[in-house]
């Protein structure tokens, strides 16, 4: 049987896509390797382009494999995703070793393209026009434990912050509907194994108002929670602090199935910068809904994220978001050192930032954030909390890795446990003993 191997980049909105390019091919009888490159007729590589540093990680990632080709080791080559969206041509010129290139449009036809190449028939799809999203009849090859799944619940996005290129890379904003969704969810939860769900998008705070005339999101997550199945945690990632309405928080503070956990990336603080980005949103909006959300839901966990070193950006700016993230103690956090994006409106911008001072920068917030976090995690110790297992520690007898609800997969702490058999997937009481800067350690109950 022809042999596949896939290694997906960048966040987990990536790698719903090669779950389907792979649920695809699987459904055509391909036969679906664990091997990263080496062993494989068809290796591919589903990129990220959303920042420069991604774009770099895309790259070397592609040479290894261009590498592996020429040893003989991969047949054949396939770049999908978000590079070829943007950089199509330079692939094809630049890497002959390539023999396709995907765009994001394109994921449907992954399987037509993979059977032309072993046919020697070489192919590169890029569409122009940005319109697919997949449905609940979208054939998907999980690549995440059986007990946690994303579900991407739109595609695309209209907010145009000026320092982004995903409308350029993903079309416009567009939902997928609300009984879509949940017959996705009843499809990948009848196994009974499915413990957690993570709905995804670019903007999930504005599900369903292309379709409805307003944001259903709500809606969405009062369905689900009513579902029978054996999902206990649902968590609702990418919200946009414009797009929230006292409904979502209700919905959230309500709901026991929902987790008591809001993804809330703020970008910036400072007015001036907060316009410069084209985030629709001010200082003071951002206060307030902080406030309402840790009144609404006092056990709640706030992740956050900003950027450091956007063009304009004055040690005022900077002391400012320095001060309000003190102030804020935001549970997570993630920093990330602007990258001047071709095609982006700030990437002309005046006043751009020398890569010495972002770095500073960045590395003072992450400095403050740990400081936080540690604070923050102190107040854990000699608790009792639910905890998700995700992996046995290999090597290590009766030691496990988890979660509790305020960890979000892959991005978040986790929880060092220590317990006889533990099974992975499943929910212990976990008695924390020890506490360290972004992590928890305890026993199992």
């Amino acid at each position: 049987m022809v042999k596949i191997g896939i290694v997906s980049l960048g966040c987990p909105r990536n790698l719903v896509d090669s779950e389907l390019m792979l649920g695809s091919l699987k459904k055509e009888g391909f036969q679906i390797s664990d091997e990263v490159g080496d062993g494989v007729d068809v290796f591919i590589i589903n990129t990220c382009s959303f920042v420069q540093s991604a774009r770099e990680e895309s790259v070397d990632t592609i040479l290894e494999a261009a590498q592996l080709k020429k040893e003989g080791k991969i047949k054949r080559l396939i770049v999908a995703g978000c590079l070829p969206q943007a950089y199509s041509e330079k692939l094809v010129n630049s890497l002959p070793e390539v023999d396709s290139v995907v765009g994001t449009n394109d994921f449907p036809k992954i399987k037509e393209i993979v059977k032309g190449l072993l046919h020697g028939q070489g192919r590169s799809v890029v569409s122009k026009g940005l319109d697919y999203l997949y449905d609940e009849n979208s054939p998907r090859f999980s690549l995440t434990p059986k007990h946690f799944a994303y579900v991407k619940i739109s595609e695309g996005c209209d907010n145009l912050c000026s320092y982004c290129i995903i409308s350029r890379l993903r079309g416009r904003f567009r939902s997928r509907t609300i009984d879509s969704v949940i017959k996705e969810i009843s499809n990948i939860s009848a196994s009974g194994f499915l413990k957690e769900i993570n709905l995804i998008g670019q903007d999930t705070t504005l599900f369903g108002i292309d379709i409805y005339g307003k944001s259903s999101l709500p809606e969405l997550l009062r369905r689900i929670g009513v579902l029978k199945n054996s999902v206990r945690w649902i968590r609702v990632l990418y919200t946009h602090p414009a797009h929230y309405s006292d409904e979502f928080i209700e919905v959230v503070r309500d709901e026991k199935k929902i987790c008591k956990y809001l993804d809330l990336p703020i970008q910036h603080i400072s007015d001036i910068i907060l316009k410069r980005m084209n985030r629709r949103t001010a200082k003071s909006d951002i206060m307030k809904l902080i406030a309402k959300i840790r009144n609404n839901i006092p056990a709640a966990a706030l992740r956050t994220s900003v950027i450091v070193g956007f063009p304009g950006e004055t040690d005022r700016n900077f002391k400012e978001l320095l001060e309000f993230l003190c102030e804020a103690r935001f549970e997570r956090l993630g920093a990330f050192i602007y990258s001047k994006e071709e095609g982006s409106r700030a990437s002309r911008f005046e006043g751009q930032i020398p890569e010495k001072i972002k770095k500073q920068r960045f590395d003072e917030v992450m400095k403050l954030q740990q400081k936080i976090s540690a604070d923050l995690n102190r107040s854990f110790m000699g608790k009792v909390v639910d905890v998700l297992i995700d992996e046995r520690i290999e090597g290590e007898k009766d030691k496990f890795v988890g979660r509790t609800e305020g960890d979000a997969p892959e991005v978040d702490g986790c929880v060092y446990v220590s317990g006889k058999e533990l099974k992975t997937g499943e929910f212990y009481k976990v008695k924390i003993t020890d506490t360290l800067e972004y992590d928890l350690a305890g026993e199992a109950a």
